[in-house]
């Protein structure tokens, strides 16, 4: 098959990103033609001005729309576009130069229908952006989950930077209706209709995440909302490990307690845990503000998915209800049905 690329990006109130974004295609590496498509998904603040400057530049389409969520506004895009493979981006990210050629070397080389790439901290990002990078994506907080394994055929990949077919796109219907999550139930539905999903290690992205720490836990705790949601769906897809960070918050307040009886060795455990962390994100950054800021990014991705998948978990088990009865926020309501 004949690539044709089109990149899909929504983009809710965020014009200096899409700025920021389209000036990184501007150096991609690759001489061949691609498309743009901008899905300016109900925003007060307007992108248009700033997709108008890149138009004589990039071959773009630019599109406005009812809110309705991004993964519908992905799903929008992808029926606008021309190409025939689809890559999903955030607004908040930025493109190394290498990007599409190493993503054109990977289809080339063991065609996918959907296939995710990892994020990564560009050097000029602020301290906080680089430890909330490092949380969630570390071996030793996640596990890898969000790109550092070598996943074969079963690989969960994030809408912030991934790819689709669009024969993939047609036989699934895309994304559905509830965010977050809508890009592993989007994988797990693909699976199940023997589509293959793989990551691409080499073609990461620069994730901007302009977020504080209140948004940082809130975020994390609708992730933590959403997985027993897609456990419900696909229960093929449950794992033990999905418990840890509620069991981690659980152990920590645990040894808090302890500590009033006079036993310690919990509570030296887990510090022996965060000395760990902070010591390897150290290494990885050299800065000692941003490993002890990841050891506070750390310590909210912990409690806030812990306590979101653990009140998640218990809500669909005892509430006889849906679970868009349940969490009605975690679902949009203008989104067109799968």
């Amino acid at each position: 098959m004949e690539l044709s690329f089109s990149f899909i990006i929504p983009v809710y109130n965020r014009p200096a990103e899409i700025r920021e974004l389209l000036e990184s295609m501007l150096h991609l590496n690759y001489d061949k033609p691609f498309e743009v498509v901008i899905v300016e998904d109900g925003s007060t603040i307007s992108s248009e001005e700033v997709v108008r400057e890149f138009e004589e530049r990039l071959k773009i389409s630019y599109f406005k729309k009812l809110n309705s969520g991004p993964g519908d506004s992905r799903n929008f895009g992808m029926r606008k576009a021309a190409g025939n493979y689809f890559l999903i981006l955030d607004s908040d990210v930025i493109l190394p130069p290498q990007y599409l050629a190493e993503v054109e070397e990977e289809l080339n080389k063991d065609f996918v229908h959907c296939f995710g790439g990892p994020d990564a901290a560009h050097e000029d990002f602020s301290d906080l952006q680089k430890a909330i990078n490092y949380a969630m994506t570390s071996f030793l907080t996640t596990g890898g989950i969000r790109g550092g394994k070598k996943m074969l055929g079963k690989f969960q990949p994030r809408s912030f930077n991934m790819g689709l077919s669009k024969e993939a796109f047609e036989a699934s219907g895309g994304f559905g209706r509830i965010h977050p999550g809508e890009d592993p139930d989007l994988a797990l539905r693909l699976q199940k209709g023997h589509f293959t999903t793989r990551l691409f290690p080499e073609a990461f992205v620069f994730h901007k995440r302009r977020i504080d720490w209140n948004k940082f836990y809130q975020q994390v705790k609708k992730f933590g909302l959403v997985r027993p949601i897609l456990n419900k769906w696909h229960p093929e897809s449950a794992k033990i490990t999905y418990w840890f960070p509620t069991l981690f918050s659980f152990g920590i307040i645990t040894a808090v307690v302890f500590v009033i009886f006079g036993w310690y060795w919990l509570l030296i455990g887990y510090a022996l845990y965060l000395i760990l962390l902070f010591f390897h994100s150290w290494h990885l950054n050299g800065s000692l503000k941003i490993a002890f800021l990841t050891l506070v990014a750390a310590m909210l991705q912990f409690f806030g998915y812990g306590f979101g998948f653990c009140k998640s978990t218990c809500y669909l088990r005892f509430l006889n209800a849906p679970p868009e009865e349940i969490f009605p926020e975690l679902f949009f309501k203008n989104a067109q049905k799968n």
